[in-house]
C-alpha cells in the first residue's frame, strides 16, 4: 500500500507551522491484527477528498500498528503503519479504531490499551469503525456510552460491555467526543458525518459527490441484516414471545395483544420491549421483510400476513423503522434474475 501523505500532496497556501489555524488535523486509525481494508481506507479517502475539496490540507492522515511491522488484513493484503501506538508523541486530534473480523476475542496488549486511553482522553474527539468498537470496550472508554457497530456484533459487544447503550439501527451514532460506525462501510457514512462537522455540508456534499456515495444514506444498517442470522434478545419471556410472533406470522401482532400474552401492561411492555431488544413492538415489520427477501410476495399479501390493516399502513412502517420503502426494500435484496424484476413490478 503506499504511504498517504496528503501533507505534501496538497500544501495549504500561506502554510505556517507558527500559525495552528493552518496546521493540519491529524486523523489517526488504529488498525487492528486482521483489520478489514475498508474500515481503514474507506474514511482515508474521505477524509483525503475533502483536503482535495477544500483546496488546503486540513487533514493529515495516520495509520498505526498495535505492534511494529506491517499490518495483515484480513484480505491477506498488508498495510504499513505509519506508527506504532505507545511510539508516537503527535497530538492527535481525530482518533478511530478500525475493526477486524476477530476483534470480539483479540487481546489487546496492555501498551496499546493505555495508549488508547490516553490518545482518547487528549483528542478532540474519538472512537470506532465497525468492531473497533471491542477495542475502546476493552480500554474502558464505552462505559455508559451511546454507540453502535456492526449489527451482527450488538449482542457480543452487550455481552463485554454491560453498561453500554446500542444503538443496533444506526451508520453512525455521535455521544459527546465519541463517534462510532456501523457495520464496514458505514465508516465512509461516518467520515462524510465528520467532515461536514468540520468543514460544511457544501464541501461533505461535494466529497460525497466525488466518491459516488450518499450524502445521507437512507435507512439504517437494519435494512442489510438477514432474517434468522439474528437471535431472540431480552429476558426469556421476551424471547419466547419472539419465537410465537415469528412461528405466527399472519395473526395480528398489536401492542395490546403482545402484552397481553406476557402478563404485561402494553405502555410497560412497550418500554420494556424497547429497553431490552432495542427496538419498538412496531419493528415487528421484520416479519414483513422476512417475507419480502424470500418469498416476493406482494404488499397486499405481505400486510395481511403480517397483521397490518392495509398495504399503506405496512407501507408507513416499513418506512419509518426500516427507512426505505418495502418495493425499494426488495429491489436492493429479494431474489434474483427473472424473479426478482417480477416482484419488483407487483411493487
Amino acid at each position: 500500500m503506499a504511504e498517504i501523505d496528503v501533507k505534501r500532496a496538497i500544501q495549504p497556501r500561506g502554510f505556517s507551522p507558527r500559525n495552528p489555524t493552518l496546521m493540519p488535523k491529524i486523523v489517526a486509525i488504529l488498525a487492528l491484527p486482521g483489520v478489514q481494508l475498508l474500515d481503514v481506507s474507506g474514511p482515508l479517502d474521505v477524509f483525503a477528498q475533502a483536503n482535495t475539496e477544500s483546496g488546503r490540507a486540513f487533514y493529515d492522515l495516520r495509520v498505526i500498528a498495535c505492534r511494529a511491522g506491517p499490518i495483515r488484513s484480513s484480505s491477506g493484503a498488508r498495510l504499513l503503519p505509519d506508527a506504532v501506538a505507545g511510539q508516537t508523541t503527535e497530538r492527535i486530534d481525530t482518533l478511530l479504531v478500525a475493526g477486524a473480523p476477530d476483534a470480539a476475542t483479540q487481546q489487546l496488549a496492555p501498551r496499546v490499551r493505555d495508549w488508547l486511553r490516553a490518545t482518547a482522553a487528549r483528542s478532540r474527539r474519538f472512537g470506532s469503525v465497525c468492531t473497533g468498537a471491542f477495542a475502546l470496550a476493552a480500554s474502558g472508554l464505552l462505559d455508559a456510552r451511546r454507540l453502535t457497530t456492526h449489527w451482527a456484533s450488538v449482542d457480543a459487544l452487550a455481552q463485554a460491555c454491560p453498561g453500554v447503550i446500542i444503538e443496533p439501527d444506526s451508520l453512525y451514532v455521535r455521544d459527546g467526543k465519541l463517534r462510532t460506525a456501523a457495520g464496514v462501510t458505514a465508516g465512509l457514512d461516518l467520515a462524510l458525518a465528520l467532515v461536514e462537522e468540520d468543514l460544511g455540508r457544501e464541501i461533505a456534499m461535494r466529497v460525497a459527490s466525488q466518491l459516488v456515495m450518499f450524502f445521507k444514506r437512507p435507512g439504517g444498517q437494519l435494512q442489510f441484516s438477514r432474517k434468522g442470522e439474528t437471535r431472540p434478545s431480552g429476558r426469556s419471556a421476551l424471547q419466547e414471545l419472539q419465537r410465537w410472533v415469528a412461528a405466527n406470522p399472519e395473526l395480528p401482532h398489536r401492542v395490546p395483544e403482545l402484552a397481553a400474552r406476557v402478563g404485561l401492561s402494553p405502555r410497560h411492555f412497550a418500554r420494556l420491549f424497547q429497553a431490552e431488544v432495542g427496538v419498538t413492538p412496531a419493528a415487528w415489520v421484520e416479519a414483513a421483510r422476512a417475507l419480502l427477501d424470500t418469498h416476493g410476495e406482494a404488499p397486499k399479501r405481505v400486510a395481511a400476513r403480517c397483521g397490518f390493516a392495509n398495504a399503506d399502513t405496512l407501507r408507513r412502517a416499513f418506512l419509518k423503522h426500516v427507512g426505505v420503502t418495502p418495493a425499494e426494500y426488495r429491489r436492493r435484496f429479494a431474489g434474483d434474475g427473472d424473479g426478482s424484476a417480477n416482484a419488483t413490478r407487483r411493487a
